[in-house]
């Protein structure tokens, strides 16, 4: 399986969402595939998990928000 696309086919909304369950601390960590169910996110879960697995709250959190601003700034 290859994440060569980084996060590109993951939406918006999804980031969004995995972002507040970090932040507010409603997901476990380091990510995994039922902790990304339990938020809705499955379907991302390969593509999340292939970029962001092992990471700790601080990691994602400055992965999540620079993919999000950037996003935002097209």
């Amino acid at each position: 399986m290859s994440f060569g696309l980084g996060l590109v086919d993951v939406s918006t909304r999804s980031l969004e969402t995995l972002l507040k369950a970090v932040h507010h601390g409603r997901t476990e960590l380091p990510l995994t595939p039922i902790g990304l169910a339990a938020l809705g996110l499955q379907e991302d879960a390969n593509a999340i998990l292939g970029h962001l697995r092992g990471l700790d709250a601080t990691a994602v959190r400055a992965v999540l928000v620079a993919v999000i601003a950037e996003r935002r700034n097209r």
